[in-house]
């Protein structure tokens, strides 16, 4: 039975979704300290977080059973992320459950550093009425720049457009038709903080983002821009905004995060006059709170019971309807992978999947990862459908797909060919009721049955040959299950798949290999 734990406050209702999920066991432990945490995880095959957890790769080291991290939220820089993937853990987040939340709060800051309202209260309850010290600007016709154009993002956009802002947006990954489509002007970085009048944040804090406002870009800025953000701390460099603030060239900061969280009383950026700040609200509502835990909650529970990914982070999502069409291709492609693996005698550089008919229509990246799944299976014993893509490139392995709508002979095929050790084309194809065949081994055309202990031979095109082999695998007490063959007659060569059960040890392989006419013997389990 999979156990989950909740280490981090979460809603009740998240809770009971997991408790009601027929066979999974439920610890909600809120407020777990890091070495209880060390010390449990061992126990649990799922994990839901806030941002108060850290899951370390000292934790992710210790986690034998674990396969899913439920991160109640966005921002997954709590998580170890290159460590779960490299042990093959799941790590999943809500990425629509605070959106709307999250817009709101960083023009509530906006408004309120416009406006000057928490300086203004602050004078009223110090029993003062200073009207003339607390001038606003209007936002009505004044530009927004806006960097990131994600779900956040584009929400802060159509708000801010309502309020009459003219918007400018930076975002490297975006189209200009998407940028269009939410009826805002694409710019690159120098355009944007030279025309905004405000700017606000709504990126993931990574390597390229780090630091996105620092003393270069303010430079760049007009004298008195606003500055917002509620994203990530870090991406606005603390120093360089300080600076900034002290010499005009910002006349306002709004933060809801801070590099060190929580952030220290006495932090410069608190107590400066022209900043307001919120510790890290941007979530903080009841209906964020209710969204995120009942939609992580989901995830976790629909990947341990149905092996459904959604909102993955480190493997490519899958809903459920979507794992139901892909299922076979699946199936085959793992079988695919592992003849390959298992024929290859030592390293492959490259292997190319190329998709032929209704397959190419689809979204192929779970497909191609089943492949290197199989492919790595006899190298590896830790290797899943989340950490294979990453073995795959610490041993050097080139990928590459291609696709096309034609097709030879099937309504879908699978193609791979794998280069290095060897260089060998295996085709699998489905045939009715979404049942896997191997349809083509290099030259060899044939309609086997990837199934279980299986035989490749490829000899001279010699009468006896098969008689030979029936007779050796007898006496050996090996039973022939079922038998494909195949013909080169332009080479005098042929070839044959064949079932077996049980397996033949090497002694029977060895006698198969030095019989008169055989070419090549092989043993794969598939």
């Amino acid at each position: 039975m999979p156990k989950v734990l909740v280490s981090d406050k979460t809603a009740p209702q998240g809770i009971e979704i997991l408790e009601q999920t027929p066979g999974i066991e439920v610890s909600y432990e809120p407020g777990l300290d890091p070495a209880d945490l060390l010390e449990k995880i061992g126990e649990f095959d799922g994990l839901v977080i806030r941002s108060g957890t850290k899951v370390t790769a000292e934790v992710i080291a210790r986690a034998d059973r674990l396969r899913v991290i439920g991160r109640a939220g966005i921002g997954v820089d709590n998580v170890d992320l290159p460590a779960a993937t490299q042990r093959g853990i799941v790590v999943m987040n809500t990425p629509e459950g605070n959106n709307v939340t999250t817009a709101e709060h960083a023009l509530s800051l906006l408004f309120a550093l416009a406006r000057h309202i928490p300086q203004a209260t602050a004078s009223m309850k110090a029993g003062k009425w200073e009207k003339s010290q607390f001038q606003g600007t209007e936002l009505y016709n004044r530009t927004l720049g806006v960097f990131g154009l994600g779900n956040i993002g584009r929400i802060v956009v159509d708000r801010a457009r309502g309020l009459g802002m003219q918007v400018i947006a930076c975002d490297p990954h975006i189209s200009a038709e998407a940028a269009a489509r939410s009826e805002v002007e694409l710019v690159d970085k120098a355009t944007l903080l030279a025309r905004a009048d405000a700017i606000t944040i709504h990126v993931p804090r990574t390597k390229d983002t780090t630091g996105l406002l620092d003393r270069e870009a303010f430079e760049r800025c007009k004298d008195g821009v606003l500055v917002v953000n509620a994203a990530r701390g870090g991406i606005v460099d603390e120093e360089a905004l300080f600076e900034a603030l002290e010499n005009g060239k910002v006349g306002g900061a709004g933060l809801d995060v801070f590099v060190d969280e929580p952030v220290s009383p006495d932090h410069p950026l608190v107590n400066h006059p022209r900043v307001i700040c919120t510790p890290h609200l941007g979530a903080s509502t009841g209906q964020a709170q209710l969204n995120v835990s009942t939609a992580i909650a989901r995830q976790v529970a629909d990947y341990l019971t149905n092996g459904v990914v959604r909102n993955a982070v480190n493997v490519p999502s899958v809903s459920g309807e979507l794992l139901e069409q892909l299922r076979p291709y699946i199936v085959l492609a793992e079988k695919l992978g592992r003849f390959q693996g298992q024929l290859c005698p030592g390293a492959i550089e490259e292997i190319e999947i190329e998709y032929a008919g209704d397959v190419a229509d689809l979204r192929v990246a779970p497909i191609t990862i089943a492949v290197l799944k199989g492919m790595l299976e006899s190298v590896s014993d830790r290797v899943n459908m989340v950490n294979a893509p990453v073995i795959a490139q610490e041993r050097g392995i080139r990928v590459v797909e291609s696709k096309t709508r034609r097709s030879r002979d099937f309504a879908s095929a699978i193609t791979t060919r794998v280069r290095g050790c060897q260089d060998r084309l295996i085709e699998g194809a489905l045939f009715h009721g979404g049942q896997p065949r191997i349809v083509r081994i290099d030259d060899f055309m044939l309609e086997a049955i990837p199934e279980g202990p299986t035989i490749l031979l490829q000899n001279h095109d010699r009468p006896g040959v098969v008689g030979m082999l029936g007779h050796l695998l007898g006496e050996a007490g090996v039973n022939i299950s079922r038998m494909q063959l195949a013909l080169v007659r332009e080479r005098g060569e042929a070839a044959m798949l064949v079932n077996v059960d049980p397996a033949p040890t090497e002694d029977v392989m060895e006698r198969l290999r030095g019989q008169e006419h055989v070419i090549t013997a092989q043993l794969v389990e598939l």
